[in-house]
Parts: C-alpha cells; sequence; structure tokens
C-alpha cells in the first residue's frame, strides 16, 4: 500500500444525481472533489459530518441553515455537523474541494462511475 494517489485514479462516486465526487477516505477524514452539473439542485440534507469547503470552479448557490450565498472561485464555506443545507450549481456547473469529518463511511454504497478526467485535468 502507498500512500499516494493521483486524482485521475481515484474512481468518479454518483453522490446524488448530477454529482460525483473523487474521494481520498483516512481513518479520520475524507477529501473529495466534487463535480456538478450545470443547474443541478441538491437538496436540503445534514449528515454528522463536520464539512468545510472551497469552490475551485463554476458557480454556486449554497445555503447552510438560515443563510445562503452566492459563490465564485475562491468562495469557502464551514458546515457544522447536523445543519441543514442545499446547494444549487450555476449554468456552468461546479468544481470544488470538500473536507468531511468524520470520514464519510455513507459513500461506501455509491456508484462508482466510469473513470474520465476530472476538472482541471481535463
Amino acid at each position: 500500500m502507498t500512500a499516494f494517489s493521483e486524482l485521475k485514479d481515484l474512481g468518479p462516486l454518483q453522490i446524488w444525481p448530477g454529482l460525483i465526487a473523487r474521494a481520498l477516505t483516512g481513518a479520520e477524514a475524507t477529501l473529495a472533489q466534487i463535480e456538478l452539473e450545470p443547474d443541478i439542485d441538491v437538496p436540503e440534507h445534514s449528515h454528522v459530518n463536520e464539512q468545510i469547503g472551497i469552490l475551485t470552479g463554476g458557480s454556486l448557490t449554497f445555503r447552510i441553515g438560515d443563510e445562503s450565498r452566492d459563490l465564485r472561485p475562491g468562495g469557502a464555506w464551514i458546515i457544522p455537523a447536523h445543519v441543514p443545507h442545499s446547494v444549487t450549481a450555476g449554468p456552468n456547473g461546479a468544481t470544488l474541494i470538500e473536507l468531511f469529518v468524520p470520514a464519510r463511511d455513507d459513500w461506501a454504497d455509491r456508484e462508482v462511475l466510469e473513470p474520465r478526467p476530472p476538472a482541471g485535468l481535463r
């Protein structure tokens, strides 16, 4: 086993319709590169994981609790555990990096899609 990986070698996981993730999961945390298709709505949900992210491409409208914000690349967020949140991708979609603590054990059953180069490496 090696301590190193390549983003292009991580199988894309279908998390929600229109949202895929490439995830590195350690004993305590999951770090994921996430791609959202244009205009995709991720419905309100919450989970046990604290979620910290940075938008690296495209745009998002993010609602966390009672607060909503339109984000562009460089926008960042912190979502405490159990806080309801939802997101809508902009007209060109969105690419982001997110950290989840504890690790996203609930992603283990997600469908692994056909490999394709991740956004930013195409």
